[in-house]
C-alpha cells in the first residue's frame, strides 16, 4: 500500500503548481470565483489518479518489455530483424497516439473548411488516415536511423543539425497550409505511447551493445521522432 502512496503524492506535488496559478489568476486577476469547484476538484483528484497508475504502469511494463525486447535482439545479433522491429516499434506506437489521431481529425476538418479538400466526411477521414500513416512512417524511419546511430556510434548532433537544416528548406517550398500542421506533427508523436518504448528500446540497445554508453547513445531517439515528421508531413503536403 505505501509503495503507492508515494506516487500518489509525487503526483499531486507535480500538478501543485498549475492547480496554484490557475487558481491565483482565477481568484486575484480575475476576481471570479471559480466555477463548479466540486466538479474540478474531483477531476483533479481522478487526474492525479491517472498520473499515478500511468506511471507505475509505465516502471512495471512498457519500460521493462522495451528494454528486454532491445537485450534479446542485441544477443540474437541480427541486424535486419533488429532495423525492422524498431521501425514497426515506431510505427505503431505512433499510430495508437491519442494526440495524433485528434490532430490529424482536426487538420482534416480546418482543411475542409479552407477548401484544399471537399468537404465531406470521406475526404476527411482520406486526409486524417493518409496524415496519420504519413507520421507513423515517418517514425519508424527515425526509429530506424536511430537505432543505427546507436549500433555505429554516430553522433547524435550531426544528424540532428542536418535534419533540421532540411526542415528550413522545405518549408521554404511547402504549402504554407501544411506547415503548422508538420510542425505540431512532430510534437505529437512524442507522447503517452511512442516516448516510454522508444526510450527503453534506446537505453536497452545501447546497454547491450559492447562499448557503447547508456547515458551518452541510449538517448536520442526521440529527438528523431520529432524530427522526421515535420520532413514528410510537408512531404505529404507537396504531393497532395
Amino acid at each position: 500500500m505505501l509503495s503507492y502512496l508515494k506516487p500518489l503524492f509525487d503526483s499531486f506535488r507535480d500538478l501543485a503548481p498549475i492547480v496554484v496559478v490557475i487558481a491565483f489568476f482565477q481568484i486575484f486577476v480575475l476576481q471570479q470565483p471559480i466555477p463548479n469547484l466540486v466538479d474540478i476538484l474531483f477531476g483533479l483528484l481522478f487526474v492525479v489518479l491517472g498520473l499515478t497508475l500511468f506511471i507505475k504502469g509505465l516502471e512495471m511494463g512498457l519500460f521493462p518489455i522495451g528494454e528486454t525486447m532491445a537485450y534479446a535482439f542485441a544477443r540474437k545479433g541480427s541486424a535486419v530483424w533488429l532495423l525492422v522491429f524498431a521501425f514497426a516499434l515506431g510505427f505503431g506506437t505512433t499510430v495508437a497516439e491519442p494526440a495524433l489521431i485528434a490532430v490529424a481529425s482536426e487538420a482534416a476538418a480546418v482543411a475542409a473548411g479552407a477548401g484544399v479538400i471537399q468537404d465531406v466526411v470521406e475526404a476527411k477521414q482520406s486526409y486524417a488516415f493518409g496524415l496519420r500513416m504519413t507520421v507513423a512512417f515517418s517514425v519508424g524511419v527515425a526509429i530506424v536511423v536511430g537505432v543505427l546511430r546507436i549500433i555505429k556510434g554516430w553522433p547524435v548532433q550531426y544528424l540532428i543539425i542536418g535534419g533540421y537544416i532540411g526542415v528550413v528548406i522545405m518549408t521554404m517550398f511547402a504549402p504554407k497550409e501544411i506547415i503548422g500542421i508538420a510542425y505540431d506533427s512532430g510534437g505529437v508523436t512524442t507522447s503517452t505511447i511512442t516516448v516510454p518504448l522508444v526510450t527503453a528500446l534506446g537505453v536497452g540497445l545501447a546497454s547491450s551493445i559492447k562499448g557503447r554508453n547508456p547515458m551518452l547513445d541510449g538517448f536520442g531517439l526521440i529527438a528523431f521522432a520529432s524530427l522526421t515528421p515535420m520532413i514528410f508531413v510537408m512531404a505529404y503536403g507537396m504531393t497532395f
